[in-house]
Order: structure tokens, then C-alpha cells, then sequence
């Protein structure tokens, strides 16, 4: 693909030169003609193709970053970022609904402890004081590429055994016939903090979904309380509408 320097032509437009190159970008992106994957050319290329400098073709990529119109892999370049589409509707794991899509599911532990409830889980669940819950906290990752920030915590009566949690949490439950059957689930918009951008690989304020989650038997008894910061360059919620 070929960018021409006249396409950033207007000198008397108050706009930053960079805000503008990001339009471009953008505009090339969203018409198809930069695929979903496909490497973007290298900041200096830019830079000697469209004469700008490198730090307007720097800032412009990290304006579209932030975005998650673009995503960077370390060592590889700037791509064209894909998005994975997830029925809000559906209750599902992590790891089953990659799996329904063909990806690899993965975790990098970052805790896995059987502590007593916080304050917050002792109303949340309806627990007695100084009960035992499970805590796992965890970078999702599908084909090795980190997606989501996640802290799961469920009762230890429900859960007991931390070893019986190797990739899903949904399936260990479901061996020990506890699995949610209903759920609720809150999203809002929000911009990742240094620590979460460090775990995501993104860059700091990048646009995030947060979400919440809370699971529930079939006799209505909560067993999973989920927080989940996810990648807004990667995951679309997607909701089913019908006429009432």
C-alpha cells in the first residue's frame, strides 16, 4: 500500500499533523486497505514516504493504539488489530469460547490462593465472617497473546481443591457440579492503568472493557464473582436485539 504525501495536504488546518496522519491511517484501515494482521510499514518507511518526521509517525501509531485500531507485537511491528466478537448472552468460559473459534486458550498464573473472604466477598456472596474463598488471578491469552486481566473468586465449599483449576475454571466446577447456569454481567469503558498495561501488552491509557460478572446455580446460589479487564483492540460484546 502506497501513501502519498499529498494526502496530508492542508497547511492551514489547525489540526496536529499527527492527529491528521492517524485519520489517514484510520481511514486506510477501516477501507480495507490494510487487512486485519497485516504489518503496517516501519516508522522510518512512513516517515520517508509521506515526509514527516518519525516522532509525528510515532505519536500517530500510539494515538491508533490506544484506540485498538492497531496493536504492537514486541520485536515485529505494528498490526492491524483483530477483534474477536463474544455474544453478551452467552455464558460461557474463557477457554470454551476461544476453543469455539479455532484459538489456543491459555493462562499466566498470577495468583492462586484459598484466603479468607474480604470484606467486599462477605457481602457479595452472603458469607459468614472469616469464610474461605478461592482467588485466582490470571492473564487470558489466546494463540499467546494476552487478552484479558481476570480475578476469579469463588466459595471454597464450592471449590475446595486450588490443584482442581488447571486452564478452566468453568470445567473444574462443572466436574464438581457447580457450574454456573445464569449469570449477570456488567461492561463499562475504561483506560488501562501501568499495571494493566504491563500484564496486556498494551500501552498505558489504552481503551480496556471492564467487566463484572457474577455466576449462579440453578437454585440461585452465587458461586462466582469475576472482575476482568479485557482488550479493547481485541474483544467486541455483541447483543442480540429483538422487537418486544
Amino acid at each position: 500500500m502506497t501513501l502519498r504525501p499529498e494526502l496530508l495536504s492542508g497547511k492551514s488546518d489547525a489540526t496536529p499533523l499527527y492527529v491528521r496522519l492517524a485519520a489517514l491511517l484510520r481511514e486506510q484501515v477501516r477501507s480495507g486497505a490494510f487487512a486485519v494482521g497485516e504489518a503496517l510499514p516501519s516508522e522510518r518507511h512512513l516517515s520517508e514516504q509521506l515526509d514527516v518526521s518519525r516522532v509525528t509517525v510515532r505519536k500517530a501509531l500510539e494515538l491508533l493504539m490506544r484506540e485498538g485500531v492497531l496493536s504492537r507485537k514486541q520485536g515485529s511491528g505494528t498490526f492491524v488489530a483483530p477483534r474477536i466478537e463474544q455474544p453478551s448472552a452467552l455464558l460461557a468460559g474463557f477457554s470454551a469460547d476461544l476453543a469455539r473459534r479455532g484459538m489456543a486458550p491459555g493462562s499466566v498464573w498470577l495468583e492462586r490462593v484459598l484466603a479468607p473472604a474480604s470484606p467486599e466477598e462477605v457481602l457479595v456472596f452472603g458469607l459468614p465472617v472469616a469464610s474461605q474463598v478461592a482467588r485466582f488471578l490470571r492473564i487470558r491469552t489466546a494463540n499467546d497473546e494476552p487478552l484479558a486481566l481476570e480475578q476469579a473468586t469463588v466459595p471454597a465449599r464450592f471449590l475446595p481443591d486450588l490443584g482442581q483449576v488447571t486452564s478452566s475454571l468453568y470445567e473444574a466446577l462443572d466436574r464438581l457440579g457447580n457450574k454456573p447456569v445464569t449469570g449477570l454481567q456488567r461492561i463499562t469503558a475504561s483506560l488501562a492503568t501501568e499495571e494493566e498495561a504491563g500484564h496486556l501488552c498494551v500501552p498505558p491509557g489504552a481503551a480496556i472493557l471492564r467487566i463484572e460478572r457474577r455466576g449462579y446455580l440453578r437454585d440461585g446460589t452465587m458461586v462466582e464473582f469475576t472482575r476482568s479487564a479485557y482488550r479493547g483492540d481485541r474483544y467486541d460484546f455483541v447483543s442480540e436485539l429483538r422487537e418486544l
